[in-house]
């Protein structure tokens, strides 16, 4: 005990993190086959919370120590204005400490306004931690730089760098948070995408797929939202569309009305869906499956259907004019131990011959690297996940955490693998360095 009081807030923020992720590896280990399915829910949705919560308290620290803590012993400490400025930043923070439990308490058809300010100012956050890092690295750089010419840095040139560093972190992490969520609250670009297809039947060639991916119904995308993306999707006439995971971040009973708008898609050939990792966040994925197939929205669980000019048979095409289009869980189910559910590809792609065109539906990019290391015959996989990082700077974590990023990838000569930025947004109704899309995929024949 004596050691965890000498420890700064900061490490003990960091050991709560580690303490609330053991517990969360604990509870789903032992306790998720004796708890009733409502309860678990519950406690895996609080369990995320405390630990995104936990991890940014250290941020929030910095913050604080940033832009209060630093100038209270300034002259203009003890005035009126930076007693409202304290109050500004505790409310900022506070807000943005409050997002992930609206995961648990405020989720309906249509955002709440509150989730909407919670998440905006989570967003706002990243971005602050991040320019507050990079101004202190500067001064850093600055000091050293100052140090080896041997200038001598004064107290008045001190007092002034710990004013200016918390202002200029706030008028730029303002003006990209303005642009982020106007961006955002754009309808997602439609992006036409043309893809050589070897071994496309002659009858399939121009063939329309329209491809959806993290929608992420929950807090701060709803029903509205969701017919949007319906009547845009309706313009584009396709024959095929597909919605490759992170659809929803709450049950479906919650959510049902909110989704239903996906009833009134019109496919010639069928509508295709396939889990992402938030989809076993909620640990209701076998009520999603019932809801999407009352809405006519097949679930592709680990398994595959063939598609021919005039329809879709799950057990297989007369003659050799047909696709296969297969389906995998997501990968995240293994991590999770879903019951009955998991990454099979060898079940995803039974029936599925090297000699016809096979295309892949599996959220995340991982997946797909190993889809393609197992079967390197596939000829298009289709993914999600990685939302092109939505705002900056979790971009660049985004393009080095997964092996394809964002638009089309040639793998080989007759492999192409196209990742989605994605149609909405998860949580912070921001896009900063990216924008959301709607990409219709027309097949081509090709030799």
């Amino acid at each position: 005990m004596a050691i965890f009081r000498q420890l700064s807030l900061g490490a003990k923020a960091a050991l709560a993190a580690g303490t609330v992720f053991v517990s969360m590896i604990v509870s789903r280990s032992y306790l998720a086959g004796s708890l009733e399915l409502g309860a678990w829910r519950w406690l895996f949705r609080l369990q995320l919370a405390l630990f995104a919560n936990s991890l940014m308290l250290i941020g929030s620290l910095y913050i604080w120590r940033s832009a209060v803590s630093n100038l209270s012993h300034s002259p203009a400490a003890e005035s009126a204005c930076f007693q409202l400025w304290k109050m500004a930043v505790m409310a900022f923070l506070a807000l943005a400490h409050s997002s992930f439990f609206t995961m648990l308490f405020l989720v309906a058809e249509e955002p709440y306004l509150f989730s909407l300010a919670a998440y905006s100012c989570l967003g706002a956050y990243v971005i602050m931690v991040f320019f507050l890092c990079t101004l202190s690295g500067m001064e850093q750089a600055y000091q050293l730089l100052a140090w080896r010419s041997g200038r001598v840095v004064g107290s008045l040139d001190k007092t002034r760098r710990l004013a200016v560093r918390p202002a200029l972190a706030v008028a730029v992490t303002t003006v990209l948070s303005v642009a982020g969520l106007l961006n955002a609250a754009r309808p997602p670009a439609v992006k036409t995408v043309r893809v050589p297809i070897h071994q496309l039947p002659a009858s399939m060639d121009g063939l329309k797929i329209t491809l959806l991916s993290d929608i992420h119904l929950g807090p701060t995308v709803g029903r509205t939202k969701m017919e949007m993306f319906v009547r845009m999707v309706n313009r584009l006439e396709p024959d095929v569309t597909v919605i490759v995971g992170d659809l929803c971040d709450s049950e479906a009973s919650v959510l049902r009305t909110a989704v239903a708008p996906l009833g009134q898609l019109h496919s010639r050939l069928g509508t295709y869906f396939v889990t992402g990792n938030h989809e076993y966040y909620t640990s209701d994925v076998s009520n999603w499956f019932a809801l999407l197939e009352s809405l006519n929205v097949r679930p592709l669980h680990n398994e595959n259907v063939k598609i021919s000019a005039t329809g879709a048979q799950p057990g297989g095409g007369e003659g050799d004019d047909w696709i296969c289009l297969a389906g995998v869980d997501d990968i995240e189910a293994d991590i999770l131990h879903y019951y009955g559910h998991g990454m099979d590809l060898v079940k995803a792609l039974g029936g599925c011959s090297p000699h016809h065109t096979t295309i892949l539906l599996a959220h995340q990019p991982l997946a797909a690297k190993r889809a393609l290391q197992a079967r390197p015959d596939i000829n298009l996989i289709l993914s999600g996940h990685t939302h092109a990082g939505q705002i900056f700077p979790l971009n660049v974590a985004a393009y080095l955490l997964n092996p394809f990023f964002a638009g089309l990838y040639q793998v080989a000569q007759t492999t192409f693998v196209y990742v989605s930025p994605g149609t909405a947004y998860y949580g912070i109704p921001m896009r900063l360095g990216s924008r959301a899309e709607i990409t219709e995929l027309i097949l081509q024949r090709s030799p």
